[in-house]
């Protein structure tokens, strides 16, 4: 059974930073390409960043590129994890942020998706 189980969001000022975290329970997720995508209220879902299965490539929507960081934690004998630290917040950064697993990289589709957690950015 596929877990993705997103933390970190909260709530913070223009210009803050605040750093996502995906816990993945599910074999062989570390074989495969992760990313992050986000929702806002009344807006599509949207591509955010995305990293390989080995961590050495990065893609990253021009919205974000400069500002986000994604990183992932393989090691064996460890949590699974993906994460997404964001700094220089903007107003526009207000959304759901959702972890996705086994997809095709960078931008999708993906297989699996966490709950989403919600991060809210004011001006």
């Amino acid at each position: 059974q596929v877990q993705l189980e997103e933390s970190g969001g909260g709530s913070v000022q223009a210009g803050g930073s605040l750093s996502l975290s995906c816990v993945a329970s599910t074999p062989f997720v570390e074989t495969y390409a992760m990313a992050w995508f986000r929702q806002a209220p009344g807006k599509d879902r949207e591509f955010v960043a995305a990293i390989s299965w080995s961590g050495t490539s990065t893609y990253y929507a021009d919205s974000v590129k400069g500002r986000f960081t994604i990183s992932r934690e393989n090691a064996e004998n460890t949590k699974k994890t993906l994460y997404l630290q964001m700094n220089s917040l903007k107003a526009d950064d207000t959304a759901l942020y959702y972890c996705a697993a086994f997809g095709t990289y960078p931008t999708g589709p993906y297989d699996y998706w966490g709950q989403g957690t919600q991060v809210t950015v004011s001006s």
